[in-house]
């Protein structure tokens, strides 16, 4: 097992999470999240409706905060699968 530092929370699950391909930035999340005993990323979150809900605006200025390349381009389901994929 490899020692990420202080920024990941839970080596182990980091290493497990990459393992079965996640992204380095969305397994630190989870790692880091199940490793704080206030969080509970296994239970549902907000009230957000689902993207298929979305205007194409508002996942446009999601994709923009997120920072996803292209987004200009893409339809509204390029910018649903870009966001979930995020």
């Amino acid at each position: 097992m490899a020692d990420h530092g202080p920024a990941i929370k839970d080596d182990d699950l980091y290493e497990t999470l990459r393992d079965k391909g996640y992204s380095e930035e969305k397994a630190a999340r989870i790692a880091n999240a199940k490793a704080n005993p206030d969080m509970h990323p296994s239970r549902k979150g907000g009230k957000q409706p689902p993207y298929e809900e979305w205007t194409k605006a508002d996942l446009y200025a999601r994709a923009q905060e997120i920072g996803i390349d292209g987004r200009s381009r893409m339809t509204k389901d390029a910018l649903i699968s870009a966001l979930r994929d995020h």
